[in-house]
């Protein structure tokens, strides 16, 4: 890396998706978590996760939800580890 340059190693994006259910009570939807493999198992996927989750509950969001490939066994793992439970089936639709 060239001193000045800055090196992006993870992603996230994070919408806020006002509710109807629950009391009308907003969620925090995560997509797009994704960290370069030279990074991963350091930590940082958790702490990015955790700054998530905070940023939720700052935005007045009481639940955090997110949809993992069904192929990415790795990251289904990471997901109950952070205490995510796999509650629902999702269906998709070209438009």
């Amino acid at each position: 890396m060239v001193q000045g340059q800055t090196t992006v190693v993870g992603t996230v994006q994070l919408s806020l998706i006002p509710g109807l259910s629950r009391g009308g009570a907003s969620r925090l939807q995560i997509e797009a978590l994704r960290l370069a493999e030279s990074v991963r198992g350091l930590g940082l996927g958790s702490m990015l996760l955790e700054w998530a989750h905070a940023y939720g509950r700052e935005q007045g969001a009481v639940l955090s939800q997110l949809t993992c490939d069904r192929r990415r066994d790795a990251a289904h793992r990471f997901y109950e580890r952070a205490g995510y439970v796999a509650s629902h089936t999702g269906f998709k639709r070209r438009l």
